[in-house]
C-alpha cells in the first residue's frame, strides 16, 4: 500500500493562491501602492527634518558667533564632540558645520526653510548657495527642482545654462491665438534660447546634421526642451492632396497635451518659416490631433533672429507659433587657438619616426665608453 506524498510549501502557496477571494489581487497591489507611498513620505519627512536641523544648528552657529564672538575654532571643536558623541552620524564635520552656518545666514526666515527648501535634498541646498548669489535666484530653481524632480546634477547644469533668464522668453504669438490660461502655460514652456552645449557642428552644418545631432543626444535633448516633452518622432511624414511633407520633429507635452512641431533652421529667421509652420499645424491638427487634445503648438529654432522681423512674420498668422535661438557648444576661445598645436602638427608629430631615444642611448653608451677606456 502507496502512502500519500506530502505536498512541497511551494505547492501549498500555489493552491492557496488558486483559492483566493474575488478582489484580492487588486486590494493587494493597492496595499502595496499604500506602503510604497508611505515610505516616499517617511523619507521626505526624514529629509524635511534634517534640513530644518541643520538650519537650526546654524543658526546657533550664527548668533553666537554675532553676539559672542566666537571664532572659527569654536567650530573645529564642536565638530570633534558631535561626532565622538554620534559617531554613527555623517554631516557633522566642521566643513558641513560651516555650510550650515552660511545656510542659516542665507535664509533666516524659518517658513521660508519650511517650505521648498526642506523639499530639497541637503545637497541640492548647497547647490543652490554655491552656484547663486541672489536669495530669489535661489528660490526660483528651489521651486522648480521640487516641482519638476530635478536630480541635484540637472538643477546644476539648469543653473550654469542660466534657465532663470531663458524660461518663457521665446518670441510668441500665443496671447492672439491660444485661450487663456493655456495661452500662458504654453509660453512658459518655450525658452530663448535653447542651449545644445552637448553638439559641436562646423560652421558649414545643414539642418540634418542638426536634426541628427540632436537625435543622437535624445536625453539631453528632452532634458533641454524641459518636462512634459513626450518624442513622437522625426521626419515625420504629412501626406496634403497627394503630395509629401516632412516634419523635422515631433512631440507631444503632457501637460499641455498638444502635440509640439519643431522646424530646425541653421541660419538666420525669415518671415517665410512661420508661413511654412502655420501649414504644418493645420495639417497635424488635421491628421494627428485627437479630440481633448489642444491646438498644436510650432516652435521654430534657428541660429539667429530678428526680434522686430519674428513679431511682423507672426501678427497676422492663425496657429500658435515660437520663434527661439539656439546656442551650440562653444569653440576655443581665440586667445588659446596660439598655445595649442594644430591637426597638421599633431599629425607631423605622431607620424613622424621617434629616433631621439635611440640617439640619447647611443650617447649614454658612449659616455660609459669613455669612462672605463
Amino acid at each position: 500500500m502507496s502512502s500519500k506524498r506530502t505536498p512541497t510549501r511551494r505547492e501549498n502557496a500555489s493552491l492557496a493562491l488558486s483559492r483566493l477571494p474575488t478582489g484580492y489581487a487588486s486590494w493587494h497591489d493597492e496595499v502595496k501602492t499604500r506602503i510604497r507611498g508611505a515610505q516616499v513620505r517617511s523619507a521626505v519627512a526624514v529629509n524635511a527634518e534634517l534640513v530644518l536641523l541643520y538650519w537650526s544648528i546654524g543658526r546657533d552657529i550664527l548668533a553666537r558667533q554675532q553676539k559672542e564672538g566666537w571664532g572659527a575654532q569654536v567650530i573645529d571643536r564642536l565638530s570633534a564632540d558631535l561626532r565622538t558623541a554620534f559617531p554613527e552620524i555623517k554631516g557633522l564635520s566642521s566643513r558641513n558645520l560651516k555650510y550650515m552656518r552660511a545656510f542659516a545666514e542665507a535664509w533666516p526666515d524659518r517658513r521660508i526653510v519650511q517650505g521648498p527648501l526642506a523639499q530639497l535634498t541637503w545637497f541640492h541646498n548647497l547647490a543652490l548657495l554655491e552656484k547663486l548669489d541672489r536669495a530669489e535666484q535661489r528660490l526660483w530653481y528651489a521651486r522648480r527642482a521640487v516641482e519638476h524632480g530635478w536630480s541635484r546634477n540637472i538643477l546644476v547644469a539648469q543653473i550654469e545654462t542660466g534657465l532663470h533668464k531663458r524660461a518663457g522668453k521665446a518670441l510668441t504669438n500665443f496671447k492672439a491665438t491660444l485661450p487663456p490660461p493655456h495661452s500662458d502655460l504654453a509660453q512658459q514652456v518655450l525658452k530663448d534660447p535653447y542651449v545644445f552645449d552637448f553638439l559641436s557642428l562646423g560652421p558649414d552644418a545643414q539642418e540634418r546634421d542638426l536634426e541628427r545631432g540632436l537625435l543622437e543626444h535624445v536625453r539631453d535633448f528632452l532634458l533641454e526642451l524641459g518636462v512634459g516633452f513626450a518624442f513622437v518622432g522625426s521626419q515625420v511624414h504629412l501626406a496634403v492632396a497627394g503630395e509629401d511633407f516632412f516634419v523635422d520633429l515631433l512631440f507631444f507635452h503632457l501637460k499641455l497635451r498638444c502635440f509640439v512641431v519643431i522646424e530646425l533652421k541653421t541660419g538666420d529667421f525669415k518671415p517665410e518659416y512661420a508661413g511654412k509652420m502655420n501649414f504644418y499645424l493645420s495639417a497635424v491638427d488635421a491628421e494627428l490631433r485627437r479630440e481633448g487634445d489642444a491646438p498644436s503648438i510650432g516652435l521654430v529654432l534657428c541660429k539667429e533672429k530678428s526680434r522686430l522681423v519674428v513679431e511682423y512674420a507672426l501678427r497676422d498668422m492663425n496657429k500658435p507659433i515660437g520663434v527661439s535661438a539656439y546656442k551650440l557648444l562653444e569653440r576655443l576661445p581665440a586667445n588659446l587657438k596660439g598655445s595649442l598645436p594644430t591637426v597638421e602638427q599633431l599629425e607631423k608629430e605622431l607620424g613622424a619616426p621617434r629616433r631621439a631615444p635611440d640617439r640619447r642611448r647611443a650617447r649614454r653608451r658612449s659616455r660609459r665608453d669613455q669612462a672605463h677606456a
